[in-house]
């Protein structure tokens, strides 16, 4: 970051943080993008953005942050005709994964709910361990947020946030469909990964500016500092990690900042480089493509005057990145199985999201809205029917 643009954003900084009580921004009006528009789409461009090159649509599963359900989704179909329904889960679900069976397990209010997708039905609901207080809704309630589940599917790992106070990793047994262990982690724990070979889970912990990594063999817990910006302003700061991405040639966590910084995390030592980015705009989701490639939410400005909008950055290995313009702010990414087109969730917590997801044509950085959910923040991509 320039030195002019790292004074604007000091300063703005310090004005949020007299106000502000959490990050990434609080209940407290903060600067954001303009409304966004009435989400569009045509069938021609949701067509063309997600039949590329004739490769057939998939069945998407969003979760509904704005309600108490998932919604089933075909992308190739033009506006509202693209929701397949919905299954009722829970209060105000957030984290989605899906094993290679089909079933879904889903982060909520009040637990981890299951879900057979194929007959569509919510099938058990395993309750927190962890004391989180009421069943609330909005951006700071408690429960359940990142999940992943491990590679031999034996396993969910669950992020549970403790309002005001730290969180824990919920081990959850897919077959009996219980808590078997609870790992004390950091303050709202965004997003839950987990390494190719399963021995290390990482958990992004976002109020806390950190990685917790836990070990699955032994549950040992070490926490790791990212925080290219310093942790100057604590929970008034915007300048927190928020999703983490799992470089697929060597296990290495990459955390965007601000589309300014890449955190790369070594995480056998807890060494942390920065590299550069390009797209200036606050940063959420990240996903990595099997040959490396990121794709990076950017929400927009948290200073209009200084900062850009909200955008797609596809990042290749080599570092080069190029942006695709996004209409409103976003919240996280997820890619087709062929890698040829993103489906970016609309539902941002704050001001400005909305009902839908943004469709992009990885090759052309095309792009169509598909009306669809209740300000949905996870998408997964349903695996084929036999």
């Amino acid at each position: 970051m320039t030195t002019r643009a790292a004074v604007a954003r000091t300063a703005v900084l310090t004005a949020l943080t007299a106000t502000l009580l959490a990050a990434c921004g609080s209940p407290a009006p903060v600067p954001t993008p303009t409304a966004t528009p009435t989400p569009t789409t045509t069938a021609s461009a949701a067509a063309t953005a997600t039949a590329t090159a004739g490769a057939p649509s998939p069945t998407l599963l969003v979760t509904d942050f704005g309600a108490d359900t998932v919604t089933f989704v075909d992308p190739s179909r033009p506006g509202h005709a693209a929701d397949l329904g919905s299954v009722r889960v829970g209060t105000a679900p957030y984290g989605l994964a899906v094993a290679p069976d089909g079933t879904a397990w889903v982060t909520t209010a009040e637990g981890v709910a299951v879900v057979d997708t194929r007959t569509r039905t919510r099938v058990a609901l395993v309750p927190h361990t962890t004391r989180t207080g009421p069943v609330t809704t909005g951006e700071y309630r408690g429960g359940g947020m990142g999940i992943a589940l491990s590679p031999d599917g034996t396993r969910a790992y669950v992020g549970v946030n403790v309002p005001g106070g730290n969180g824990t990793l919920e081990v959850v047994d897919t077959a009996t469909r219980a808590v078997v262990r609870v790992v004390p982690v950091g303050r709202r724990p965004f997003d839950v990964d987990v390494s190719a070979d399963g021995r290390q889970v990482h958990v992004t912990d976002h109020d806390s500016f950190d990685v917790t990594t836990v070990d699955t063999a032994t549950w040992a817990a070490r926490r790791t500092e990212v925080a290219p910006y310093g942790t100057e302003g604590g929970l008034g700061s915007w300048l927190k990690p928020h999703y983490t991405a799992v470089r697929p040639s060597d296990g290495a966590l990459l955390l965007p900042f601000e589309g300014e910084r890449l955190a790369v995390v070594d995480p056998s030592t807890g060494r942390v480089t920065v590299e550069p980015m390009t797209a200036n705009a606050h940063q959420h989701g990240v996903t990595a493509a099997p040959d490396g490639t990121l794709y990076i939410v950017g929400t927009g400005p948290i200073d209009p005057a200084t900062d850009a909008g909200p955008s797609l950055t596809v990042r290749a290995p080599d570092g080069s990145e190029r942006l695709v313009p996004l209409d409103g702010p976003h919240e996280t990414v997820t890619l087709s199985p062929d890698a040829r087109t993103a489906y970016v969730s609309g539902g941002f917590t704050r001001e400005g999201g909305w009902d839908g997801l943004t469709v992009v044509d990885t090759a052309t950085g095309r792009t169509s809205r598909l009306p669809v959910g209740h300000l949905p923040l996870a998408v997964a991509v349903l695996p084929d029917r036999p």
